[in-house]
């Protein structure tokens, strides 16, 4: 199977299965000198952990990090670092009677036409717990950023039909509920729904927004690699997320140039943009702005009522789905938005490193007698 590397110069592998000995990721051209310890990576995987609320499926794991490669006395060594944590509660047997046919809304038939073979238990390859390396990467990118002065912030935009508008954000409050939403009252009217939306065995999707505060101007290529680009494919990488916007999105198909238009002013000196219609980026390149995304979710596709399918033999069947699912991925998934987010903000970065002469000079030249 190819396809698990993503990134070109802070490059991430992904590995392992939901119902194998382990799962993790191997983050190569991480640059020496950078403080880690398990414990800044765990506060990641913490918060994508099951468990959480009865919003979350019931699977019992802790989720607990290991550093195998790439580091020492407390600081990364600029060799690849590789990160391990251990399944601990399988249930194999919950997927017996799924093993000869296919799920709707999985991956089991086209995986199965693909290569001829599927590991069924769980999803195997395909299983939403493949974004564990993803968290572990993302969190060392996040501290990446953080030397830099760049703050990424992931939470819940909306649950169904409950959406927050910006105005009724109140940033200090993502951590006050179980789903991440930037306000606790909607979070109680979704919980609600999502309590209703659970008894008739069923599931919902939703909107996860991210922001990224402190960007510079001129990240991103302007032709295949805009960073728009890369994030939406960064993004789209995730499993059951079915669109990307980037600022306004699709609302600037009804609006008019003059509006959508983000006119430049001077402020305290410096050119910056009025609004913030293009979300951080103009013509594939960051522009100084807060960059702004947002993914879609669809719901769980895994779910407790029949549904009508067919078995590998061609017959069709109802089909029960029985195990421990989500009943929505939202919130789990929003420090998997953040994650891959500050991935492809770090890969973009590096690359942006020999975008001028001067930059290179004065990273080798300012000072003829430092170190190098």
């Amino acid at each position: 199977m190819s396809g698990s590397i993503f990134g070109n110069i802070f490059r991430i592998t992904t590995w392992g299965e939901s119902h194998g000995t382990a799962i993790g990721v191997v983050i190569d051209g991480c640059p020496a000198g950078l403080p880690l310890c398990e414990s800044d990576i765990q506060q990641f995987l913490d918060r994508r952990r099951p468990g959480q609320s009865k919003f979350t499926t019931k699977r019992n794991e802790t989720d607990q990090v290991e550093i195998l490669s790439g580091i020492f006395e407390g600081k990364t060594t600029g060799t690849p670092i590789s990160l391990l944590v251990r399944n601990q509660d399988q249930r194999s047997r919950d997927y017996g009677n799924i093993a000869s046919l296919y799920r709707p809304g999985h991956a089991d038939y086209t995986f199965t036409q693909k290569y001829g073979f599927r590991d069924y238990r769980g999803g195997g390859r395909t299983s939403g717990r493949e974004t564990i390396g993803r968290v572990a990467a993302g969190a060392i990118a996040s501290l990446i950023l953080k030397e830099l002065g760049i703050q990424v912030t992931a939470y819940t935009k909306a649950i169904g039909p409950f959406i927050i508008p910006e105005e009724d954000y109140h940033m200090e409050e993502i951590q006050e509920n179980h789903l991440y939403m930037p306000n606790n009252a909607l979070a109680a009217n979704a919980a609600e729904y999502l309590t209703s939306i659970m008894s008739e065995k069923d599931s919902c999707g939703g909107i996860i927004e991210c922001r990224a505060k402190g960007l510079p101007v001129g990240i991103g290529e302007p032709v295949f690699d805009k960073l728009d680009a890369e994030l939406a494919k960064a993004i789209m990488s995730i499993g059951s997320v079915k669109a990307v916007e980037i600022g306004d999105g699709t609302k600037a198909a009804v609006s008019k140039g003059s509006t959508n238009n983000d006119s430049f002013i001077i402020r305290d000196g410096k050119v910056v943009k009025e609004t913030n219609h293009a979300g951080g980026t103009l013509g594939g390149i960051s522009d100084g702005s807060d960059l702004i995304l947002r993914a879609t979710v669809k719901p769980t596709s895994s779910i407790a009522r029949e549904q009508r399918t067919v078995t590998k033999n061609n017959e069709e069947v109802e089909l029960s789905i029985k195990g421990r699912h989500d009943p929505i991925i939202v919130p789990r998934a929003v420090v998997v938005v953040e994650a891959m987010t500050a991935v492809t903000l770090v890969d973009l970065i590096f690359r942006n490193m020999n975008s001028r002469l001067d930059f290179i000079k004065k990273f080798y030249m300012e000072d003829e007698d430092k170190d190098v």
